[in-house]
């Protein structure tokens, strides 16, 4: 394997679009689509913050995120209909949502929660990280739509999936690739190169530090270039 599976070379992320405005009621929405991976991201601002933050003049945000049925090979159920949540839907908001808390100063915030919802139209590799870079930029408009204090937003989040096939690193995998990689690892950065979070699992083999510090420095590269793409978005944006 020299390359990707659609002829991307290994360190190349796959075509992404950005469309926004397709919810008139939130304060900011994101279709993102990443090869044929889509997800539609919303934001909502409601007054007040979890009990535990009552009274303390702090923000909270917090994230969703789904899957809708059609949106995999086999359809998937929604989860209301089986009355809980997966593990795995659990976690990827939770990841989500601790991301993004990493872009917002919670004190300038004051009492609001920031409510972010990711819903998968179409799944095919990388929806996680997907949805964190789409959230972000959905985060930015709804502060610029909103006239907040632009110092709310403290950090550019972004992410990205990297693995190992066949021996060989690659960036951004989809479906086919993911699901038989024998390293999986998705990776969630600050525009200043911090990692914020870093998930890698040997699915098929160990992997050595030498790989490690390759996959990350892939995944940096990766992250960048969606940097890229989105000052490229902002910057056709009217004033």
């Amino acid at each position: 394997m020299n390359q990707h599976r659609d002829q991307r070379s290994l360190d190349e992320i796959r075509p992404i679009t950005i469309e926004t405005g397709l919810q008139k009621y939130a304060a900011a929405s994101v279709f993102w689509s990443q090869g044929d991976t889509r997800v539609l991201t919303a934001i909502t601002v409601e007054d007040g913050v979890p009990s535990f933050l009552r009274d303390s003049g702090q923000g909270w945000l917090t994230a969703e995120y789904a899957l809708l049925p059609a949106s995999t090979l086999t359809r998937s159920d929604r989860e209301a209909t089986k009355g809980k949540q997966s593990g795995r839907t659990v976690e990827i908001q939770r990841l989500i949502g601790r991301s993004l808390r990493q872009a917002v100063d919670l004190e300038l915030l004051g009492e609001h929660t920031i409510k972010i919802d990711c819903e998968v139209i179409q799944a095919d590799g990388g929806t996680r990280t997907a949805a964190i870079s789409s959230a972000w930029l959905a985060l930015a408009l709804a502060v610029r739509k909103l006239h907040w204090n632009p110092n709310i937003i403290k950090n550019r989040i972004a992410a990205i999936s990297v693995g190992i096939i066949d021996g060989e690193v690659a960036l951004d995998l989809e479906y086919t690739e993911d699901s038989n990689a024998d390293v999986d690892m998705n990776v969630v950065m600050t525009g200043s190169g911090h990692f914020v979070e870093i998930q890698g699992t040997g699915e098929h083999s160990d992997f050595s530090p030498e790989q490690l510090s390759e996959l990350l420095s892939m995944a940096q590269k990766g992250i960048h270039d969606i940097f890229t793409i989105e000052d490229d978005f902002f910057n056709r944006l009217p004033e």
